[in-house]
């Protein structure tokens, strides 16, 4: 985390994120009923993702909503709808919303007839069936990275304001018309306002809210998540981008060596039949030793996932070398290996 010294604001770098000093509480005649968020910032790549804000309720390790970017898409989700982390995921997503590494003014606006997304005061898509409110915008506020794992944001933010009740599209526009110095866009101050950050402060270790100093946002001495997850559940790590996968295939094939060289030497030092469960059994305590120590590593996530697809691919490689032994693929090539069951 550093402040940019020209033209203000706070970067994001490659492991950096801030948190409310208190939670967001629902308010306001209108709470619950709507609300708008208004971001300006400046992805560092497009080609990146990362959660730019998220909420968490600590007390029922709920994470109500986030917003994120993943490479040149805007996507929004209410992972806490139902009230149950592994519920499915309501959410809503613009494609090509970052067309290029520049200052975008983003404004999501939601109320009865829906949810309207902004780029510089331009109306871009409006979502009918997709609707969040106040009371979704409540528990701590987390920006630059997700609550339970490490999923961060690296880019530039000038401004933030959340408000309580829906934005007009002509209130939009012209807030990003008003500009402040240096040209940048203004944000309306209105009593409706939950949140209002400028990010002028140009040092310290607090953003101040304008509008409640209550939910402060602080930058931690260190990184670090706020929620870390021990054995993460499979379900809950499932997604269906062309990254899960890719890890995915790497841990399976990464084990598979394991498994191969390691059955080989139980069966040829120990002789023992039980050559290819030890080996799967030696491969699933050393995923779940690495797991279990990731736990405490902040830059890292610990999953049950990697536990699976690493005793697989030992699985695999313990089996593969039991049917080379049993063939005397090796034996012929002047390896010798005495694995049970071979004459």
């Amino acid at each position: 985390m550093s402040w940019v010294e020209h033209g203000g604001g706070l970067f994001f770098g490659k492991y950096g994120s801030i948190l409310s000093a208190g939670a967001f509480k629902p308010g306001g005649q209108q709470s619950g009923s709507s609300c708008s968020i208004e971001l300006w910032l400046e992805p560092k790549r497009v080609n990146n993702s990362g959660t730019v804000l998220a909420f968490y309720r600590p007390e029922t390790r709920v994470v109500p909503f986030a917003l994120r970017q993943f490479r040149d898409v805007l996507l929004v989700q209410l992972p806490g709808r139902s009230g149950l982390r592994d519920a499915k995921v309501a959410r809503f997503y613009v494609t090509h919303f970052f067309s290029r590494e520049k200052p975008v003014f983003v404004a999501i606006s939601s109320g009865p007839s829906g949810t309207a997304v902004y780029a510089d005061g331009v109306l871009v898509k409006t979502f009918p069936a997709f609707k969040f409110s106040s009371r979704d915008l409540t528990g701590q506020l987390i920006v630059g990275n997700s609550p339970a794992s490490t999923h961060n944001w690296s880019g530039r933010l000038w401004r933030l304001a959340i408000y309580r009740r829906e934005l007009s599209a002509g209130e939009i526009s012209e807030q990003h018309g008003t500009t402040t110095r240096e040209d940048h866009p203004a944000l309306a101050e209105n009593n409706d306002a939950a949140a209002l950050y400028v990010f002028d402060e140009g040092n310290g270790s607090v953003v101040h809210n304008q509008a409640d100093a209550a939910t402060d946002l602080i930058i931690p001495d260190r990184f670090f998540v706020l929620n870390e997850q021990l054995l993460e559940r499979p379900w809950s790590e499932f997604h269906t981008g062309w990254r899960y996968w890719e890890n995915v295939g790497i841990n399976i094939s990464g084990f598979i060596p394991f498994g191969f060289f390691f059955c080989a030497y139980f069966s040829s030092a120990r002789e023992s039949k039980w050559a290819v469960a030890h080996t799967i059994a030696l491969g699933f305590a050393v995923s779940l030793t690495i797991e279990t120590l990731q736990a405490f590593l902040p830059t890292r996530d610990s999953g049950m996932t990697d536990i699976i697809t690493n005793t697989l691919g030992t699985a695999l490689g313990a089996t593969l070398c039991a049917r080379i032994a049993r063939h005397q693929w090796l034996a012929r090539a002047g390896i010798k290996i005495p694995f049970p069951g071979r004459n």
